[in-house]
């Protein structure tokens, strides 16, 4: 058997495109050419994502990705913790925002609350190389506990910001991400105007030729 290449062994990107960090989280249920695709498939994987998102700092993402070489049932148990709240999130980006919606909101809400009851440690506000801030949980005791808490406190801003009717799923019916529309007139209907938008225009492009 040939072996692999890079390519082909190399991890799907993760997209930012959501927002909010709560949605980018929905998102990591990605799809690519319409089959889809877990970006975190993996806890380190999602350690990466969170680094990434700035949801935790370089240092800590290492410390815990070696923690998980120590304590691998902690770390699993983190991941599914994670797809839990994700699931949940999902129903809430894609039904939350309607008038059907309201099993959606209530299971949200359950989700949320449920993970901001287990949640004991400490909430900071950092300094970023940039100039930026952001806000970080420190868990107390377990050192996996705690880590969906910046993406439920995000998905908690929303609800309270009353931004559900503004959230919206990309008009590619191949792409299942979620966005928050930010634009002034409210009519944004892309993810990406680069990736889907750009297909959509060279579709169009296709049929009038």
């Amino acid at each position: 058997m040939a072996p692999s290449s890079p390519a082909a062994e190399r991890p799907p990107a993760f997209v930012f495109v959501g927002g909010r960090l709560w949605l980018d989280f929905v998102n990591t249920d990605d799809a690519r050419l319409g089959t889809r695709v877990d970006t975190i498939a993996s806890f380190d994987r999602f350690v990466d994502w969170l680094a990434e998102a700035r949801a935790v700092d370089p240092d800590r993402a290492v410390a815990l990705q070696r923690r998980a070489l120590e304590q691998p049932s902690g770390a699993a148990a983190a991941l599914v913790e994670a797809r839990r709240v994700r699931a949940a999130l999902r129903a809430l980006a894609e039904r939350g925002r309607t008038d059907q919606g309201e099993r959606a909101r209530e299971g949200a809400l359950a989700e949320i609350n449920r993970v901001l009851g287990r949640s004991v440690g400490t909430r900071r506000v950092e300094a970023l190389p940039d100039g930026g801030y952001v806000r970080s949980f420190v868990p107390v005791g377990d050192v996996f506990g705690g880590l969906v808490i910046p993406v439920v406190e995000s998905a908690v801003d929303s609800l309270v910001h009353g931004e559900l009717l503004r959230i919206h799923k990309c008009a590619d019916r191949r792409c299942p991400r979620h966005f928050f529309d930010d634009s002034r007139s409210r009519t944004r209907r892309w993810c990406d105007m680069r990736e889907c938008g750009n297909r959509a225009k060279a579709a169009r492009h296709r049929r009038r030729g």
